[in-house]
């Protein structure tokens, strides 16, 4: 009994032999009488090849079995990286997210939001580097301000940050790649062998791609970065990379004021006081003169929400120079919350219009078209010249009281069609003017100041202030330009405007946070209140009925 079972291995290595030995184009075949006799215990007879009975199973190539293996090993090894590749790091006052991706050009690509990217040739590698710069830390930028001291380590400290981020995203990123070609390769092939050198083969990789990174390592490529997103126009308003080298001093103290206004510029939005308009009222929100000034989508989001606003009427300029690369700061439009209704300004071109048509919630108004949004029916118009430049417009104001002249034509069609406009919007104020006894209320910017002016046919004149500070050019002057929005509130019956809050912020280097509400003159001589808040005694159309957070500090 016991030399039956060992008779039988005895026959399947003979027989495996014997396979190896033939050439491994003849055909395979089994005996049937082999399976038949080990079921009944039998000695089991060795096989023998019987041509004909099977058909020839080919071998498979071996370069089909490693590009097999690679694929494995390269899409498991992405796997992990996109998994649990990444680390959080501070770098100096920033916070950063640094992960290795597959690549074919290798480099490093620095994010920005909502900036832009810049691009780095740092290396030669199958690999490239990601860093998402997420935030200013306010604490460590304060900490460098009120220490300016610590500028002239700061570039160390940077060194430092960068290299210890580096090492530990070098072993998490080789923790992740082993994981993933591991685990995919023992699903793939089902066997701990193959799996195991999967692991393998992706760590050897990862290896190579960092000392070739490490042989091909360009310092250097920092002197000359390719710029994508806002961050193209870079150059023109810091000065290249050369010159912040050269003259470092001025760059210290550059960075030092900018650190410190933006950080502070954050912190005056969030405490703005909160109006409860009467739930009776239509609330809008009127913006103007972006001039590609980031910050401007934080404080419109945060006038949204505070004040349950039903529609943003935009007067225009919110670029700078209308190009297409550009357009990415337009984005932000689409998670703001209401419905935005946006005319061109004298600087944004047709391809920023163009661009704008594709959002839902946004209504472009051109030629005296009118839209129902929010409860309201608003007619517009683009500003009649396009002066990215700063030039002087071809035809001036009379070109821009010729496109009035237009607008208002178009506002006396919607009247005798039965579907009289409530708002009318145009960049320019000398093209508003025109529009005077067609409309009650029409609204512009361009001037970067406030002007509230009854007009003598009865239309109420409103021009808003730059929302955007005067746009990122702010941040060169040494008066910051103050940030200007006003909150709308219109009888949802006769959508005739009942009051307004102006709302002004310090601008870039301060905190103030002023809010004060303002009524009509008629509103005024009827003594009837809008809202509950604030009390009869602080509603004035002076700008001395103003409201500021406990904090906030004088202008100077």
């Amino acid at each position: 009994m016991v030399r039956v079972p060992f008779r039988a291995a005895a026959d399947r290595v003979r027989h495996r032999l014997s396979r190896l030995a033939r050439p491994a184009s003849r055909p395979r075949a089994t005996a049937p009488e082999a399976p038949r006799a080990a079921a009944e215990g039998g000695p089991r007879a060795p096989r023998t090849p019987v041509p004909g009975d099977l058909a020839a199973a080919p071998t498979p190539r071996p370069w089909l079995r490693a590009l097999g293996m690679l694929a494995v090993v390269v899409l498991g090894a992405w796997l992990g990286l996109l998994a649990v590749g990444s680390i959080r790091t501070p770098v100096g006052p920033m916070d950063t997210n640094m992960t290795l991706r597959p690549s074919l050009t290798g480099g490093s690509k620095i994010n920005v939001a909502p900036l832009g990217a810049l691009e780095l040739d740092s290396h030669i590698a199958p690999l490239r580097l990601d860093v998402d710069v997420d935030r200013l830390d306010p604490e460590r930028s304060q900490a460098l301000v009120d220490q300016p001291e610590r500028f002239s380590g700061l570039q160390d400290e940077v060194t430092r940050d960068v290299a210890a981020g580096t090492g530990e995203l070098a072993v998490r990123s080789c923790v992740a790649v082993i994981s993933g070609a591991t685990a995919l390769g023992l699903v793939v092939y089902r066997r701990p062998r193959r799996a195991l050198a999967a692991g393998g083969l992706a760590l050897t990789l990862l290896a190579a791609s960092g000392v070739s990174a490490y042989a091909t390592w360009n310092p250097k490529s920092v002197l000359e970065p390719k710029f994508s997103g806002l961050l193209s126009s870079a150059p023109s308003l810091v000065g290249d990379a050369r010159s912040i080298v050269t003259e470092f001093d001025i760059y210290q103290q550059e960075l030092a004021r900018l650190v410190t206004n933006v950080t502070k510029l954050y912190d005056a939005t969030s405490t703005l006081p909160v109006y409860q308009p009467d739930p009776g009222t239509i609330r809008a929100l009127h913006v103007s003169d972006i001039h590609l000034n980031p910050a401007a989508w934080h404080i419109i989001a945060s006038l949204v929400e505070q004040y349950e606003i039903d529609v943003i009427i935009d007067s225009g300029d919110t670029m700078d120079h209308g190009s297409a690369a550009e357009n990415g700061f337009l984005d932000p439009i689409r998670d703001l919350g209401a419905p935005y209704v946006w005319v061109r300004g004298n600087h944004d071109s047709t391809v920023t219009q163009d661009y704008l048509k594709k959002f839902r919630n946004v209504r472009v108004l051109d030629d005296g078209k009118a839209v129902n949004v929010g409860g309201l029916r608003i007619a517009g118009t683009g500003d009649a010249s396009f002066t990215p430049d700063r030039t002087a417009p071809v035809g001036g104001k009379a070109a821009a009281q010729l496109e009035g002249a237009r607008l208002a034509s178009a506002l006396r069609d919607q009247e005798r069609a039965g579907t009289p406009v409530d708002i009318a919007v145009a960049h320019d104020p000398n093209t508003a003017r025109e529009t005077d006894g067609t409309v009650p209320l029409v609204l512009s910017g361009h001037l970067h100041r406030r002007i509230n002016e009854q007009l003598k046919l009865g239309t109420r004149l409103k021009v808003e202030g730059s929302t955007g500070g005067g746009g990122l050019r702010a941040v060169q002057n040494e008066k910051p330009e103050k940030v200007h929005a006003s909150v709308l509130y219109l009888d949802r019956s006769t959508r005739r405007l009942q009051a307004w809050d102006e709302i002004t912020l310090g601008g870039l280097g301060l905190t103030t946070a002023e809010v004060s509400r303002h009524l009509p003159e008629e509103n005024l001589k009827k003594d009837s209140p809008v809202s509950p808040t604030p009390s009869p005694s602080s509603a004035s159309s002076s700008p001395s009925a103003t409201r500021s957070p406990g904090r906030a500090t004088p202008s100077p």
